[in-house]
């Protein structure tokens, strides 16, 4: 049987692999929502209805751990931190973009 390892983490099935990355309440829609480039937490925190500041967090920082999403601190005074998908997440984005038009067929007008 074959195995398959992230994060620390062996798994044996690659799609159950993948649902730890993008699966769950949260982390899809946040990995969704960088898919045009880095954002700021404020951008983000404003795209996202529904979530609130603990959860954000605790979802940027597992897709962080995870590979896909890469944290950018500016050293400027504020500092400025800018959240951008890795090339790992990159890589992704070709089953979100399926997830998505699959998703769209279910649009209320």
């Amino acid at each position: 049987m074959k195995r398959y390892k992230l994060d620390g983490t062996f798994y044996f099935c690659p799609v159950d692999l993948t649902l730890s990355v993008i699966g769950g309440r949260w982390k899809g829609i946040v990995f969704w929502n960088l898919r045009n480039g880095p954002k700021r937490y404020g951008e983000m925190k404003k795209a996202l209805v529904g979530i609130n500041d603990k959860m954000l967090s605790q979802v940027l920082k597992e897709l962080e751990k995870k590979g896909v999403v890469n944290r950018k601190v500016h050293e400027l005074i504020p500092p400025k931190v800018e959240y951008s998908l890795t090339e790992e997440g990159e890589k992704l984005l070709p089953l979100m973009h399926q997830m998505s038009e699959w998703g769209s067929k279910f649009e209320v007008l």
